[in-house]
């Protein structure tokens, strides 16, 4: 298992009012750390965590993760901590907290960045960024273990769902021999499995299903056979009865296309504004391409935000990863 340095674990006895927060529109992981850490410290320490996030950004399928520890404080903007956790974030400027997160640090608040991202800048005063983790529940569970904080059912519930989504319930290569041992544990715990399995991979609500329809019927493929692409236009995602913030991992859809060596998703989270999901299958890096349009992630999951037309933004980005994958 992973051990954080003994600097964190030691800057992390000490906070009596600490705010944990994630990245803007949380996935699965992000909210399973935030809610994990939160809780577990909660329980172990005379300290008052808060945790931060913009409830609006939650997707439907993801939203029962925040009602699994309900006892943890969502603060507003009006919050004064004493130390800063961002998890599962690469850049500053992604945290989704009360107020940049350099102002804090600033103000000489401690900020400490914990992430598997391997884009990440190293924006904290304390830094602890794995890329060979599965995920960043991966990281926080042997944070808690390194602190000797109790997991509860709940925080096991928790960080399990954040390994099974970020490795696509095990499936994916960063699924490694310690991220399953890990999910034991999890699972001896006290993690959920039924419960979890069936909320995040067998639920879906009519709007969700109407949604995955929608994907379905926009994937069109390269004739080479090596690119799939979908996409949803803000106002189909609305005639849906969904919000831009249910788009999680629909990417999964067109990835799923036998022989392909990259899904991209493109969706509008307002009209003009794409975001763009890249996945690679076969070792193929789709990290290269997300920076060439200012974004960031994984070597084989990463994503931007581009301005402009969606015909056009789809047309510009088909053209560069055709270029890309030759």
């Amino acid at each position: 298992m992973l051990q954080p340095p003994a600097h964190l674990v030691e800057a992390l006895l000490r906070p009596a009012a600490p705010l944990i927060v994630g990245h803007v529109r949380p996935d699965g992981d992000c909210l399973g750390a935030i809610h994990a850490l939160g809780a577990a410290w909660q329980a172990a320490r005379p300290a008052r965590p808060a945790i931060y996030y913009k409830p609006e950004q939650i997707s439907q399928r993801l939203a029962f993760l925040c009602g699994i520890e309900p006892t943890l404080l969502l603060r507003n903007a009006d919050i004064v901590p004493d130390t800063v956790v961002v998890l599962d974030t690469a850049y500053a400027d992604r945290a989704a907290a009360p107020r940049p997160v350099g102002e804090y640090a600033a103000s000489g608040i401690p900020l400490v960045n914990i992430d598997h991202h391997v884009a990440n800048t190293g924006y904290g005063q304390i830094n602890w960024v794995v890329p060979e983790a599965s995920s960043t529940c991966e990281l926080v569970f042997a944070l808690i273990r390194a602190l000797d904080w109790p997991i509860a059912p709940g925080t096991a519930s928790l960080l399990y769902a954040g390994l099974n989504t970020d490795t696509h319930g095990f499936s994916l290569p960063n699924t490694t021999t310690a991220s399953l041992r890990i999910a034991a544990d999890l699972i001896e715990a006290g993690a959920d499995v039924a419960e979890l399995g069936e909320r995040l991979w067998r639920s879906q609500s009519p709007a969700e299903f109407n949604l995955t329809r929608l994907i379905y019927a926009n994937t069109r493929v390269s004739p080479d056979g090596r690119i799939a692409h979908s996409t949803a236009r803000y106002d189909e995602i609305l005639a849906a009865g969904c919000t831009p913030a249910d788009i999680d991992d629909q990417v999964s859809i067109p990835r799923s296309w036998r022989g392909i060596r990259m899904a991209i998703l493109f969706s509008e989270t307002r009209p003009g504004r794409v975001r763009i999901n890249f996945r690679g299958e076969g070792g193929t890096s789709v990290l290269p391409l997300a920076r060439a349009f200012g974004g960031g992630g994984h070597q084989l999951a990463a994503g931007a935000v581009v301005d402009g037309p969606m015909d056009q933004v789809v047309e510009e980005v088909l053209r560069q990863a055709r270029a890309f994958l030759q």
